[in-house]
């Protein structure tokens, strides 16, 4: 086996995980999971701990915040305090305006449910980041961890491997053109390739401990 195949073999055997499963969203092509992983992306594109962005959308998820209406129709005090719970107080104030406005434009224009953008989208990748970037708060980074984490679900953005997850690539000495990069991972879920790849980039204690194991 090739160092490089060992090096993703390493990386994902002992970093693959989505951040979607990580925060427990069960990904599937429905509307809820979905829903929740916009969430997701939006809080994790903050600059703030990933694990304080992953803690907070569990706390949103059980506060009954978990669809576009539920949001919507919470207080925005509400909203702060489940932000508050989740460790998310930097920015509580103003996400909290934001996943309101956020979930009220969907429910409006795609009747809460994404996959009436994506089918606006008609495949396109590039029309997909314009809509997505329609939403308050998600911004190219915010819209990058959307297709990235929904890359298993939505194959037409696959394989989607943005800036952040090419730098993890650079720092194991892979090669940073997505196309190689999977054909490295075999098998592995683009989705998943993705989030190990972006651990490595944002920590770099992964990326030193996988070049070690890989010999």
């Amino acid at each position: 086996m090739r160092r490089q195949e060992r090096v993703v073999r390493e990386l994902v055997g002992a970093h693959g995980r989505t951040y979607a499963d990580e925060a427990g969203i069960p990904l599937k092509d429905t509307p809820q999971p979905l829903y929740r992983l916009l969430v997701l992306s939006h809080l994790l594109s903050a600059r703030i701990r990933g694990s304080i962005a992953l803690a907070t959308a569990r706390a949103l998820h059980e506060a009954g915040l978990r669809d576009p209406r539920r949001m919507a129709e919470a207080t925005w005090q509400e909203r702060v305090d489940a932000l508050g719970r989740g460790g998310y107080r930097r920015y509580d104030e103003r996400t909290a305006t934001q996943l309101g406005e956020e979930a009220e434009l969907l429910n409006e224009r795609w009747g809460g449910d994404l996959r009436r953008l994506r089918r606006e989208a008609d495949g396109k990748v590039t029309e997909l980041r314009h809509l997505l970037q329609e939403f308050p708060g998600m911004g190219p980074a915010g819209t990058d961890i959307f297709l990235r984490e929904a890359q298993g679900v939505w194959p037409e953005a696959a394989p989607y491997l943005d800036d952040k997850a090419l730098q993890g690539a650079e720092r194991l000495n892979l090669p940073k053109d997505p196309e190689r990069l999977v054909d490295l991972a075999g098998s592995t879920d683009p989705a998943v390739l993705a989030a190990a790849l972006v651990r490595a980039a944002v920590d770099k204690d992964v990326a030193e401990d996988t070049l070690r194991r890989a010999g």
